[in-house]
């Protein structure tokens, strides 16, 4: 059994050099700490990341740190005891710090990895999304341009996760080679989730990855999927998408037809979030004339049960992106899990645009049995999660 005998928390940098949380606790086996991340493209109906603010959550946490002392922590279930004590008192990103390092705790006193606290079954293994070439709000502005769509992915399917992995290096090292040659204003400059910068449109930042798929494929016979996460409510106002490169103001049937057209004419299989957040209607129907490709909610749904359950309602999504830190709960993102599958809806892990060294996304994402796990293509904290999924997937060989 565990016990907790005191808690406390810290601001840290993320990967953006901007404040996060960090948590370590004090118990009968030994000191644990978590940290969370940061998102930046955020979805208006997910979980606050601190009550009022990171300063009053460290202080909150402290306060409350006494009171963990008289509960046993043993399953995972057990982390429900620890939410009642805390009660909603911190915000998302202070709770999953909490909560992970609990997670952490339990694993290290039996004797296991922190996935098999969860589900000791776990098998398989989940599809990697990498980012490879970026736009939105995670991308600067080359020479007052940029893609409008946020990410532009290499989605491999390879027999194991190091294969897929190697696959996503291989692709963002062409894509470079293509950038130089088809943007003039290329300068091998990354945004902040690693992925390549560029002034290209969209149209034409998809053609590049099609170029990178038929090189691989040619060469050495590695075929992948192409996926978009256009972000789409970062860049709609009161339902019309103000695009900026080319400048155009799309009206949402125009935009559904945009949309549309790329996916059909260059062979997009992933679309994360291509309509605004409160707009099901259009995730449905993008869904029923596309049913063969995977369309994502993110900011649609942000990891909530009830924003899943609308969206099941309203058959508006066949994948679902799931970010531990937009919920706090593991006990509630457990549930989110579990009625995604029963819906048959993809689950897609994914880390955020400001991250840490932090690799327990990789055990979460295995244990909840993800189909996917976006975690970009290289950098140290994005790498931190893959090599730990890595190192699990040859844990189980």
């Amino acid at each position: 059994m565990v016990v907790i005998k005191g808690a406390k928390a810290k601001a840290i940098k993320d990967s953006r050099g901007e404040k996060t949380i960090s948590v370590t606790i004090k118990t009968n086996v030994g000191d644990f700490s978590a940290s969370s991340p940061n998102g930046k493209s955020t979805g208006k109906y997910e979980a606050n990341p601190y009550k009022k603010s990171l300063e009053e959550d460290i202080k909150t946490l402290e306060k409350f740190s006494e009171y963990f002392s008289a509960e046993i922590l043993e399953r995972f279930e057990d982390l429900r005891r620890v939410e009642d004590i805390l009660d909603r008192h911190v915000g998302a990103n202070t709770l999953f710090a909490l909560e992970a390092a609990v997670l952490k705790a339990i694993a290290k006193e039996q004797g296991k990895e922190a996935w098999q606290i969860i589900n000791p079954n776990a098998k398989t293994f989940p599809r990697l999304v990498g980012n490879c070439i970026g736009g939105g709000k995670h991308s600067k502005e080359i020479k007052g341009k940029r893609p409008d769509f946020q990410e532009f992915e290499i989605i491999p399917d390879a027999n194991s996760v190091l294969n897929n992995y190697e696959i996503n290096k291989e692709g963002k090292v062409d894509a470079e080679i293509i950038l130089k040659k088809t943007d003039e204003n290329f300068s091998v400059k990354k945004n902040d989730e690693n992925a390549w910068v560029t002034s290209l449109d969209d149209k034409r930042v998809l053609e590049v990855l099609n170029n990178v798929r038929d090189n691989m494929l040619k060469s050495k016979k590695i075929n992948f999927d192409i996926g978009v996460d256009v972000a789409a409510s970062t860049f709609c106002k009161r339902k019309k998408y103000l695009y900026k490169n080319p400048v155009l103001k799309r009206d949402t049937e125009e935009h559904f037809s945009y949309i549309s057209n790329l996916v059909k004419n260059l062979n997009v299989y992933y679309i994360e979030d291509p309509f605004d957040e409160i707009d099901f209607e259009s995730f449905a129907k993008l869904l029923k004339k596309f049913p063969e490709k995977l369309i994502v909610g993110d900011d649609l749904t942000v990891t909530n049960h009830k924003r899943l359950m609308e969206a099941i309602k309203a058959k508006a999504i066949n994948g679902i992106i799931v970010k531990p830190n937009q919920n706090g709960s593991l006990l509630e993102v457990k549930a989110v899990c579990n009625l995604a599958r029963e819906n048959k809806i993809k689950i897609i892990f994914s880390h955020r645009s400001g991250e840490t060294d932090e690799n327990i996304l990789a055990d979460l994402a295995f244990a909840f049995q993800a189909d996917f796990f976006k975690c970009g293509i290289d950098g140290r904290e994005r790498e931190a999660k893959l090599k730990r999924l890595i190192e699990i997937s040859k844990e189980l060989k």
